[in-house]
Parts: structure tokens; sequence; C-alpha cells
């Protein structure tokens, strides 16, 4: 896909990956010079890309799964899903989404979101999840955004992730009494907002990982539940 300065395409060797790895290591703060996982080497990579120079600004990697399948994702390792392995349908999973950080043009993630609309059109994925991620292992930094997502945007009872990692924060365990939802909004990750947006869901609790210095927690979009308004924005992109 080309859209204004950029294109979108699917890494096709062993040095497009190594090149989607070092921007991840970069935007999310690591020290190390790549960001790699054994799952580097079973999803789908896309990159997108400043036509003029060939700079990568964004990459991503998608995995699609469909009933018990869903075990072998990146989220299983953190989070109980045998729920989800009950659901009617292929389910994608969205991982690893960075932006380059000396990148502030707001076209990167449209056309980011054009790629995955197009891709889930075709696939007839009928599940978008993966796991979003709040910066730092503090949770005073974000009490309101958590106890908002525990207020308002709980999965629902019948896809319920369950707890699987050593150490996990329960939001029912931090929230507050008052939640001040616009501030509360604009502490969460902008991947995650973007799923709450459109309908999305996430898990009763976060996740600490302290490899990656991140909170993060288990997020959903069932395709169908996205507003017919929103959906036909998405597909203006493409």
């Amino acid at each position: 896909m080309s859209k204004g300065r950029y294109d979108v395409v699917t890494a096709q060797s062993p040095q497009d990956i190594q090149s989607a790895q070092a921007l991840r290591a970069l935007a999310f703060g690591l020290n190390t010079p790549l960001d790699r996982d054994p799952f580097d080497a079973s999803q789908r990579h896309i990159l997108v890309r400043e036509r003029s120079g060939g700079r990568l600004v964004c990459c991503f990697r998608i995995g699609v799964f469909e009933g018990a399948d869903i075990t072998g994702s990146y989220a299983a390792q953190y989070y109980g899903l045998d729920r989800l392995a009950g659901f009617d349908g292929k389910m994608m999973e969205l991982g690893r989404f960075c932006v380059h950080p000396d990148a502030a043009d707001p076209d990167i993630v449209r056309i980011a979101w054009a790629a995955l609309t197009e891709f889930v059109d075709s696939q007839g994925i009928k599940l978008l999840f993966g796991c979003t991620s709040f910066k730092g292992t503090d949770p005073d930094a974000f009490m309101g955004s958590f106890a908002l997502l525990a207020r308002c945007h709980l999965a629902p009872r019948a896809w319920y992730p369950a707890e699987g990692a050593d150490e996990v924060l329960r939001f029912a365990d931090q929230t507050g009494d008052s939640v001040d939802r616009k501030e509360a909004l604009q502490q969460m990750p902008p991947l995650l907002r973007t799923y709450l947006l459109m309908g999305g869901w996430v898990s009763d609790h976060a996740v600490v990982d302290r490899q990656m210095n991140t909170m993060h927690v288990f997020t959903g979009l069932e395709i169908d539940a996205i507003p017919e308004n929103r959906k036909r924005l998405l597909r203006g992109l493409v």
C-alpha cells in the first residue's frame, strides 16, 4: 500500500525484520540494539517507510489464530485465554506496534490503520486482540486510567481473560472513588484509546512486565461491534 509520503510493505527478509526489531528497541526505550523474541519467526511484520529515503517510521506484527490456536499467541504467555478459544471466527493478534520517536506525522498511524483494515477485511478477521502497554511499572501514575477501564471497559464475561502472569495489578484493588475521564484517557497509550473508541474492551488486571518496563492489559476488539460510521472512516483510509 502507498499513501502520501509513505509505503506499507510486509517484511520479506531477515534484514527487514532486524530493522523492525531495531525500531522497536528504540521506541520502547530498551537498553539493547534489538527487541526480539521467538514470536518474530512465526508472525507477519508490517513496515511503514518514508518513500523518500526509505526510513522506517512505524512497524507492527500480526498473527492469525482460530479456536484453541490462540494459546500459541504472544498474549497467551501472560493471560489465560481458554474462554477466547471458544470464539467463533478468525482472531488477529496485533503486537509490537510502535512509531519512530522522531516521526510526528499523524498520517503514519493513519496509513498503519488503513493497512490493518485492509487485512482484516480481506482475511475475514472477527476479533482483533493484543497487549497494550503503559510505560513504566509504577501504578500510581495511571490510577485514573485503571479506574476508568474497570468501570467502563471490561471484557464481556464470555471472553474474560484470566490471570496467567507472576506479577499482576488487579484494577479492583487500585481504583479510587472518583475519576476524571478526560485525564484518564490522556494517560492511556494512544493505541488503547483507539481500541476503546471503536468499542474495545480489556482484562480486569494489568501485567507488570519488568523486562520491557511496562504494564500491559489484554485488549480485544470484536469487528462486528465497531460502529458503522467508524468502519466507514477506516475503510475510507484504504
